[in-house]
């Protein structure tokens, strides 16, 4: 991977640009709005900036400088505190993402020990094999343990919410609290329907339409993602057009244009978005339950977001928080909120310490 260690390489930008000149744009029938998948003139508008207008080494500066730490085999951003017995934060990304989810939070959590592990198989991952959630939750927890952290809190969302809710179960012992966005999709899919109430009903059949209607992507990624992974892989036009929809439907406001494409160029120049199907083709069965005391933040425009009383059949829900604002990637969206919501998972870790 080239990065996060050294710069990407000129030629890498040259080989961008010379692809993004020869782009040839796909015949289109009927309407060719977000109906149909990505906007045809908003990714024409995307892939002209592109080309002639962002700056990737501007962004690649800023990369460069976080505070990257390899342990266990995992690349992580570290940000250590400078307050002794600080408590310890783990923010768990998800796909179509990276450790740049959190890029907006970690200013607000400098008192605290803060851990961002670049998942195996996603961008800046020492790892370029993709794999499940709890792989990934055994390799996160010895990557703690590496870095002499014995108890902390989790906190993520998507494929991160996945992690947290393996890892947790994992190490019982270790982890204070969760924060999560949400809980794995997954338990919708494998939800026994004659344990379920009306509510847990509605949901599950609400959840079933929604990937009738808007998850495509997940049937390929999980079913053939090695014939998906050629095509966006090769052509920066492809990947782009995949992406933009998922970050262009699931967040609350538009992304910017560098933030769209920055996004997209860590998934291009590290060539991990095929390894990053992984979660998606081997997606290992969620936990029954996690005991650990869980604050739930609910973004009021994520998808798909299940009930309180839902979550709280795999999840010892202690707090719920509401958000009017904010999409699938909050962190991001809604930073000064995330970081709020963390600390209060920090806060109920901290409690359980104080009454023993």
């Amino acid at each position: 991977m080239p990065l996060p260690t050294e710069r990407v390489p000129d030629s890498a930008l040259e080989d961008l640009a010379d692809r993004l000149d020869r782009t040839r744009a796909p015949r289109l029938t009927g309407e060719t709005g977000w109906a149909r998948g990505t906007d045809a003139d908003a990714l024409a508008a995307l892939l002209d900036h592109w080309r002639h207008r962002f700056d990737w080494r501007a962004h690649e500066a800023r990369i460069l400088d976080l505070t990257w730490e390899e342990s266990a085999g995992l690349r992580v951003v570290h940000q250590r505190s400078v307050e002794p017995g600080a408590p310890t934060v783990v923010l768990l990304h998800g796909w179509p993402d990276s450790v740049l989810r959190y890029e907006r939070v970690l200013p607000l959590l400098r008192d605290l020990n803060v851990v961002v592990p670049a998942l195996p198989g996603f961008p800046f991952a020492t790892e370029g094999r993709g794999m499940d959630a709890a792989a990934m939750a055994a390799l996160v927890g010895d990557a703690l343990a590496s870095l002499g952290y014995e108890r902390y809190v989790l906190s993520g969302g998507d494929v991160g919410g996945d992690v947290a809710e393996q890892l947790a179960a994992l190490h019982l012992e270790r982890v204070g609290a969760l924060h999560l966005t949400n809980v794995s999709p997954l338990h919708a899919v494998f939800a026994d329907r004659s344990t379920l109430d009306a509510e847990a009903l509605t949901y599950v059949d609400a959840a079933a339409r929604w990937s009738r209607a808007e998850g495509a992507y997940i049937a390929v990624q999980s079913s053939k993602p090695h014939t998906l992974a050629v095509g966006l892989s090769d052509s920066p036009a492809g990947l782009a057009a995949w992406l933009f929809e998922k970050l262009h439907g699931w967040s609350d406001e538009p992304f910017a244009a560098d933030d769209l494409l920055l996004w997209i160029s860590a998934y291009w120049f590290t060539n991990s978005i095929g390894a990053s199907f992984a979660t998606y083709a081997e997606a290992a069965k969620p936990v029954p339950y996690v005991s650990t005391p869980t604050v739930l933040s609910l973004f009021a425009a994520d998808t798909k977001p299940a009930p309180v009383s839902f979550a709280a059949r795999f999840v010892n829900v202690q707090e719920v928080v509401a958000h009017e604002r904010g999409g699938h990637f909050a962190a991001w969206e809604r930073p000064d909120a995330y970081a709020q919501d963390v600390r209060k998972a920090v806060a109920l870790a901290e409690s359980r310490i104080a009454s023993r």
